[in-house]
């Protein structure tokens, strides 16, 4: 590897010694994070920041608490790769109700600290970090309001300490969230204490009737296979039952038509009295927020959210009701121009604006991330509730966003020079969390341009001291699929193409019809059909790039990706050779019949109803049609795009007598952390000299 890549896989990618996972707690007096000590070091530590002082506090260093490191659990290991956390030393925690204590899992062992105010006002660490009694390898554990009790997950039982197991031995899963939530629903949490700390709501799953995904090492032929529980794409889901369980071993479920909405995707306690919980349809066209009473477990409906195509996941923070009583619930404005708000129905925003998140209230209106003008960017907007009148909080070039608590602010923004935090109090006090990350190598503006008649945000990145006239050949970098935005003014998303570009290539990346954030006209195309949409916008933008950029040399592309890029980049040159030259196609999901329930037919159906989209949107078929170059990469230890979808592809070439490259990685997951995907950028780079040469 050269010096870039050394520093991207020693780094973390920039990420070590940057401050993450915030959490105001306290009133909004302390600022909660996770912070390793510089650029060079993986292991994050729990700090906080005092706002009445300034003063940050390291409350636990995981090297103290385990000189050598240990094993994840196998249900937090699994957890971590449904949420992309890929993080060392203490990957997360949670905060009592009042904000100052939290609690956190260390290799299978719990922790307890605590933040005290002194009689003078200042604050300090109350003691060392307490080591919590456990049944057994624990996680996700939970602090009650005033962090006198801790429940956590244990060989998928429910426990509390102090007390002991509350969850029955059913055969079923408790306390966790299932796959298809961690996955694909935003709820990675399967139990929330009442706000009294005397109730635990939680879940139930059975994972029965799902087939079983086994994993075995072929490096270490001598350890056993492992397994897990996986909802297949037009099979079972698990069966996801909310119960509450009280003082002395009562229990009372939640009475929903759990049939007609098998999805839980979020839940919490209102109050002592009231639990509100969002259900799904399976195909996700209808979102419920319901209302549950805790003593008998009887619900009503609150909101109903409803799409003919599937209601959009990307608007975190709804549905949800405003403290004046009335229902906050995601909607598009007519025609389909933007995301929108609409209180109690009605429509609270228009098509000049697109709403991404809602993050809460502050000072009576409602605080919201949104795009008001090109959707690479994003602004942290004050709405009026009564008239959705904007007032901009942070809407200079870039991508800012917000947290909130108690009329505290922690703001970040991100552009071309990098990434910058500020907190504001209540009281106007202002501070900045310290950043000890390594600074970015490289200052990149990327050019660019929507473009076709569908306005698809692309960007070109050259290489530095590129002299025009000068052309060079084109690397497709994208990622092309629902729910993420590669097109973006994030900084640290260009620093690995810039490295491409230096290397002698015009990077180019378009955000086709089916990714977020231009409409949900835009985002809704890839109904019933991901192939056609994705590929013919890829094609389209390209050419239209190429007229605008005559440096571009189209007759030598190459297209790169991982995940669903991989399968973008596996069809490109299957599909469409009189384009695409070379490609080098990562974890791709070849075959959609073999992907989750609650992704795929959200966007597909059912392939029981529509097996012609599913057949058209495989790669299998194509097999005997390739004639371009074809590395395929796969992580053996995959549990998201398991690794057979890789295989089976490369099956059906070899049937096919069709010459291509694979690359089986033992031990690597979804997420290439620790350096691997740095390794892979540099045997992609030989790939690609040698085949677009």
């Amino acid at each position: 590897m050269d010096d870039f890549l050394r520093l991207s896989a020693s780094t973390g990618r920039f990420t070590y010694g940057a401050p993450r996972a915030f959490s105001f707690g306290d009133d909004g007096r302390l600022l909660w994070f996770l912070r390793s000590t510089g650029p060079a070091d993986a292991l994050d530590s729990l700090w906080v920041l005092d706002t009445a002082t300034g003063t940050e506090t390291r409350l636990a260093d995981p090297r103290e608490l385990s000189p050598e490191p240990g094993t994840l659990p196998a249900a937090e290991r699994r957890l971590r790769e449904r949420i992309r956390l890929v993080a060392a030393g203490i990957g997360s925690y949670a905060l009592s109700g009042d904000g100052r204590s939290a609690v956190f899992p260390l290799y299978g062992r719990l922790y307890r600290v605590a933040y005290e105010v002194t009689p003078d006002g200042t604050g300090q660490a109350a003691g060392q970090p307490e080591e919590i009694p456990a049944a057994g390898p624990a996680f996700d554990p939970r602090l009650n309001a005033d962090g006198s009790r801790t429940a956590y997950v244990a060989d998928d039982a429910l426990h509390t300490f102090p007390g002991g197991r509350v969850s029955p031995a059913d055969g079923a899963r408790w306390g966790v969230a299932e796959f298809a939530a961690a996955e694909e629903l935003g709820r990675d949490r399967g139990h929330w204490w009442s706000p009294d700390g005397e109730t635990l709501l939680a879940a139930r799953v059975a994972e029965s009737a799902l087939q079983r995904r086994h994993f075995a090492d072929p490096a270490h032929p001598e350890l056993p296979a492992e397994d897990f529980a996986y909802p297949e794409a037009g099979g079972p889901n698990a069966e996801v039952e909310l119960w509450v369980l009280g003082p002395g071993g009562a229990r009372v479920r939640l009475d929903w038509d759990a049939a007609a909405y098998p999805y839980v995707s979020d839940a919490d306690w209102e109050s002592a009295e009231e639990i509100l919980l969002t259900v799904q349809d399976r195909l996700q066209r209808c979102v419920l927020l319901l209302s549950a009473d805790p003593a008998t477990g009887r619900t009503r409906e609150l909101s109903r959210t409803t799409h003919p195509h599937w209601v959009d996941p990307l608007l975190p923070g709804t549905p949800a009701r405003l403290p004046d009583g009335r229902m906050l619930t995601a909607a598009d404005t007519p025609g389909g121009a933007a995301r929108a708000l609409a209180v109690d129905g009605k429509l609270l925003t228009g098509d000049g604006i697109q709403v991404r998140r809602v993050a809460g209230i502050h000072r009576d209106r409602l605080l919201i991330e949104a795009g008001q003008r090109d959707p690479a960017e994003q602004q942290v907007l004050l709405l009026d509730p009564a008239t959705g009148e904007p007032t901009p909080l942070a809407d200079g070039p870039g991508v800012h966003s917000v947290l909130a608590a108690a009329g505290a602010l922690l703001l970040t923004s991100a552009d071309a020079d990098g990434v910058r935090r500020s907190v504001r109090t209540a009281e106007g006090r202002a501070f900045v969390p310290a950043d000890l990350c390594a600074p970015l190598p490289y200052r990149v503006v990327p050019l660019l341009e929507r473009v076709t008649e569908h306005g698809i945000p692309t960007s070109v990145v050259f290489p530095r001291g590129h002299v025009t006239g000068r052309r060079l050949p084109v690397l497709m970098d994208s990622y092309g699929g629902p729910g993420f935005q590669d097109v973006s003014a994030e900084p640290r998303r260009w620093q690995h193409r810039q490295w491409w570009a230096d290397r002698g290539f015009a990077v180019v990346t378009v955000d086709n019809r089916g990714t977020p954030y231009v409409s949900p006209a835009f985002t809704h195309a890839v109904y019933r059909g991901f192939s056609e949409v994705t590929l013919d916008d890829q094609v389209a933008a390209l050419h239209a790039l190429g007229e605008r950029h005559p440096d571009l040399d189209l007759g030598r592309v190459g297209v790169r990706g991982w995940s669903y890029g991989g399968y973008l980049s596996a069809m490109a040159v299957l599909r469409r050779p009189d384009v695409f030259h070379a490609a080098a196609a990562g974890a791709a999901p070849t075959d959609f019949r073999h992907y989750d329930t609650a992704y795929t037919e959200r966007y597909l159906g059912l392939p029981q109803e529509h097996p012609e989209v599913y057949e058209r949107d495989s790669l299998i078929p194509d097999a005997p049609n390739l004639t371009r170059p074809l590395l395929l990469i796969t992580g053996l230890a995959d549990d998201n795009v398991h690794p057979s979808h890789t295989l089976r592809l490369s099956q059906a070439l070899t049937d096919a007598g069709r010459p291509h490259q694979l690359l089986a990685l033992p031990g690597v997951t979804h997420m290439t952390p620790n350096g691997t995907k740095e390794k892979l950028m540099a045997l992609e780079l030989e790939f690609f000299r040698r085949e677009l040469a």
